[in-house]
């Protein structure tokens, strides 16, 4: 008990003495007790107990090779790896993989959730029809709920299947979130410190978005065009094209937009790439195009951007979308692919609506809200989420080896201004001296 509430009760008592007897059991003790200013009031003798947002996110191996991670299927490596891919698609159930603990807001709000993961890779759940991948998803969300989730965020692919979530948000009570806004607002806040520690004109900034009728891709090119002098939009569909191109021009009068559907003609201009598509095998850029000292954003996943086609160019930088740095001492139960207390951005997403108690369905569809952009950006901030290091296909980029490549693109421009011509740089043995990231 506590003391002053002690002594208020003293004082009630010694205050009835001498009042008379029959004060106190009519409207005597009533008015002692509006005369001390005592009021009721909920005491913890524990302490208060702290709020607890709760979340649950569905993710699914995004290469094949990830599949012979699970304790069953690693005893069939000696089997083609297309054949387990087939197989655990078919028969794989969706399963629980773990719990996640210890991700505390700066505010003060901790967090729980749950990761469950479908069977099938990014091949499997985009050659299947909607409706199966639907069914899995809603029986994640039955799950989540039972576990005491109020939202589940959909990871990678499943939040690119059928209608991005339209039709899981109406057919489940839980809150549904694609990420993809805090994808968008990671990308390019990554983007912008990547391409000023590089060194680029910020009055004569120019950038291409390949994927650009996407939803990441659409977003990140109407942001982009507020601070880039030239946006170059590249996607296989030019309607869709033609129109975004005059969304942006209504934006931004100021900015040059052009559009095709090939990179080729552009990607010499681009100070910074970004590619928000899934190529699956395919190639999208001309690496020997390429602008000397750009940076290539891959947000795709799996990549884009083959290693061995970047480390030809030792004088660009590629580097992955932003991943956040998650606030408190998180474990996620598992190895997710990235290294301790980092989340990708539509995990994070989740995670800060949990935080934020905002439990309503939030990125969901092909078109972004803008202004929900701007909002998840500003939650991220106020409940403790950054920035993690900057990678370059799993590994770990610092400032010197910024500012070595950084050294090669002026070396590569000094040699085109004198010779008039290209002259293709030798890589080293080791296109940057990268420091290896340890899964959790």
């Amino acid at each position: 008990m506590r003391l002053d509430y002690i002594v208020k009760n003293l004082f009630l008592m010694v205050t009835a003495i001498g009042q008379r007897y029959q004060d106190l059991r009519t409207n005597g003790f009533l008015k002692i007790v509006s005369e001390s200013g005592i009021e009721p009031r909920v005491i913890y003798p524990r302490g208060k107990p702290v709020e607890v947002g709760k979340f649950a996110f569905v993710i699914h191996p995004l290469e094949a090779s990830h599949l012979f991670k699970h304790p069953i299927l690693k005893y069939f490596k000696f089997l083609p790896e297309s054949w387990i891919e087939w197989l655990a698609f078919q028969f794989g159930p969706p399963i629980y993989r773990s719990k996640v603990t210890g991700a505390r807001s700066s505010t003060g709000k901790e967090l729980e959730g749950w990761l469950y993961a479908l069977t099938g890779t990014p091949k499997m759940l985009m050659n299947a029809r909607p409706e199966r991948i639907y069914k899995q998803i809603l029986r994640v969300a039955k799950w989540s709920e039972k576990a005491g989730a109020k939202i589940l965020g959909l990871g990678a692919f499943t939040s690119i299947v059928g209608d991005a979530g339209v039709t899981i948000a109406k057919r489940t009570d839980i809150a549904i979130t694609s990420g993809n806004s805090y994808t968008v607002a990671s990308t390019l806040e990554t983007a912008k410190q990547v391409c000023l520690k590089m060194g680029h004109d910020q009055e004569n900034f120019s950038c291409m978005l390949i994927g650009a009728t996407g939803s990441i891709g659409k977003a990140c090119s109407r942001l982009i065009a507020f601070v880039a002098k030239r946006v170059h939009l590249v996607a296989p569909n030019l309607e869709k094209l033609l129109e975004l191109q005059k969304t942006i021009q209504a934006e931004n009068p100021g900015t040059e937009v052009t559009i095709a559907t090939r990179s080729d003609e552009h990607i010499s201009d681009a100070d910074l790439v970004i590619t928000t598509t899934t190529a699956r095998g395919g190639k999208l850029i001309d690496f020997e195009a390429v602008k000397p000292g750009a940076v290539i954003c891959d947000v795709a996943r799996p990549l884009d951007i083959k290693e061995a086609d970047a480390a030809s160019r030792p004088d660009i930088l590629v580097i992955e979308s932003g991943e956040l740095e998650v606030p408190g001492v998180v474990s996620f139960g598992s190895d997710i692919g990235l290294p301790p207390k980092t989340a990708y951005a539509c995990l994070s997403e989740t995670m800060i609506l949990a935080m934020e108690g905002k439990y309503e369905d939030y990125t969901l569809g092909r078109n972004l809200e803008i202004d929900r952009v701007k909002e998840i950006y500003k939650l991220g901030k106020k409940h403790g989420f950054k920035l993690a290091a900057i990678r370059s296909f799993g590994r770990v980029v610092n400032d010197p080896e910024i500012d070595l490549v950084r050294g090669r693109a002026a070396e590569h421009r000094r040699h085109m201004a004198n010779n008039s011509v290209e002259v293709p740089l030798t890589p080293p043995v080791s296109r940057l001296p990268t420091q290896p990231m340890s899964p959790e």
